[in-house]
C-alpha cells in the first residue's frame, strides 16, 4: 500500500510526464501555415480566380539566352530590378537575393529573376560578369535586358513595383529597392526590401509556406 504522503507526489510526476508527452506530440504535428496574400487588383470571373498576374514578357538574359514568362512555369520566384552601376541600394540587393538563392540552391522550382533598368549600358556580356561576379548558377538565376518600354511596363503593371507614370523613355527612370515574390500561376504573393537583411529572412519563410501550399512540401 502506497502512504498518502506519496500520492500527491506521484500524481504530479504522472501528470507533468502527461503533459511533456502531449507537447511533444503536438511539436511533432505540422502547423498549418497561413496562407500568403495575394497583391494586385482583382477582376473575378467564371473560369479564373481574378487574382492579378505578371503576365507575359519577352528577355535576354546573361547568356544570351531568350526568357519568356514560361521559364517560370510551375515555379516560384523572385523578380527584382536594378542596374549594374548602382552604387547605393542595387548591391545590397544583389547581394541579398544571393543569400535567398543559395537557401534554395537544391530546389530547381525556385528560381531568381533580376531585371535592369538601364539596358543601354547593361550588355549581356555586363550582365554576365556581374551575375558571375554574385554566384548566380545558370538556370537558377536569371539577369535580364531588353528593350527599354517593355523593361520598365513589366515593372510598373507586371510586377506592380513603381506606381509612378512613365513611358520607358530617354528620361524615364525606375529605381526601387522591392523583391516581388511570385507563384506558379504568377500571382504575386508578397513585397519585400531587398536592403533589409530582417526582411529577406522574412522572405525565405515565405517561400517555404508557397513551397507547402504550391508543392505539398513541408
Amino acid at each position: 500500500m502506497f502512504k498518502k504522503q506519496w500520492i500527491l507526489p506521484i500524481m504530479g510526476t504522472l501528470a507533468a510526464a502527461l503533459v511533456f508527452f502531449l507537447a511533444l506530440r503536438e511539436s511533432r504535428t505540422p502547423t498549418p501555415l497561413k496562407p500568403l496574400p495575394f497583391f494586385g487588383p482583382r477582376t473575378p470571373s467564371a473560369t479564373d480566380s481574378g487574382y492579378h498576374k505578371v503576365g507575359s514578357f519577352a528577355l535576354i538574359n546573361q547568356f544570351g539566352e531568350s526568357i519568356h514568362e514560361n521559364e517560370f512555369q510551375e515555379c516560384i520566384y523572385v523578380a527584382d530590378f536594378f542596374f549594374t552601376t548602382c552604387q547605393s541600394i542595387c548591391p545590397i540587393m544583389s547581394n541579398r537575393m544571393a543569400s535567398a538563392a543559395e537557401a534554395f540552391r537544391e530546389n530547381p522550382k525556385i528560381k531568381f529573376l533580376s531585371v535592369t533598368v538601364n539596358p543601354e549600358h547593361d550588355s549581356v556580356p555586363v550582365l554576365f560578369d556581374y551575375a558571375k561576379a554574385h554566384g548566380a548558377e545558370r538556370g537558377k538565376w536569371h539577369f535580364c535586358t531588353g528593350p527599354k518600354p517593355h523593361l520598365y511596363e513589366l515593372a510598373r503593371k507586371g510586377f506592380l513595383l513603381n506606381a509612378a507614370e512613365g513611358d520607358g523613355g530617354p528620361n524615364d527612370f525606375i529605381h526601387t529597392q522591392n523583391f516581388a515574390l511570385v507563384d506558379p500561376d504568377q500571382h504575386i504573393r508578397g513585397y519585400y526590401d531587398g536592403t533589409d537583411s530582417l526582411d529577406v529572412l522574412r522572405l525565405i519563410k515565405d517561400i517555404r509556406i508557397l513551397e507547402q501550399e504550391a508543392f505539398g512540401k513541408k
